[in-house]
C-alpha cells in the first residue's frame, strides 16, 4: 500500500502537524517550527521563528532569514531530527506512524515541493523517506 498525502487521517505525517517536542530544552510546536529555525545562526531569528503560532508562519519567517552557509549540506540532517524528536517524544504519534505497517509515505503536494516530497510524479520523497527510516527505528525500539 502507498500513502500518497499527509492529509486527512494521514495529517499527523505533516511538518504542520501540532505536536510539541523538545530539542536542546527548547519547545518547538511543530517541525516546521524546528526546521525553519534551524536554517539560521542567529539566535534571535531562530527565537522570532520558534515563537510564532502556526507552521505557515514559521515557513514564511524562514524565507526571510540568513540562511547559515552549509545549510544545503545540512537541512536533511536538521529535518531528521526534528521528525525523530516528534515521534520520540508524542508515543501516540509514533503508535499511528507504526501502525502505517510498510506503506511506502510519499509527501504528494502541489506546490512544486520536488525535493522532500512528489508533485505531478516528480520528486525524491525525502520527507516520506526521512519518515519510514524513523518507522523502522520505532519498530527496533518499541
Amino acid at each position: 500500500m502507498t500513502i500518497n498525502s499527509f492529509r486527512g487521517k494521514y495529517s499527523f505525517l505533516s511538518n504542520f502537524y501540532f505536536s510539541p517536542f523538545k530539542v536542546k530544552d527548547k519547545e518547538y510546536k511543530t517541525v516546521e517550527h524546528y526546521y525553519q529555525s534551524q536554517k539560521t545562526l542567529d539566535e534571535n531569528e531562530q527565537e522570532k521563528i520558534r515563537n510564532v503560532k502556526s507552521p505557515s508562519e514559521a515557513k514564511k519567517l524562514g524565507k526571510q532569514v540568513k540562511i547559515r552557509v552549509e545549510w544545503d549540506f545540512q537541512k536533511t540532517r536538521f529535518m531528521y531530527i526534528g521528525l525523530l524528536s516528534k515521534f520520540q517524544q508524542n508515543k501516540d504519534l509514533a503508535k499511528k506512524l507504526i501502525d502505517t505497517g510498510d506503506s511506502e509515505l510519499i509527501e504528494g503536494n502541489n506546490w512544486h515541493d520536488t525535493y522532500w516530497g512528489v508533485c505531478n510524479g516528480v520528486g525524491k520523497n525525502t520527507l516520506g523517506k526521512l519518515l519510514m527510516i524513523i518507522r523502522s527505528h520505532l519498530k527496533e525500539n518499541k
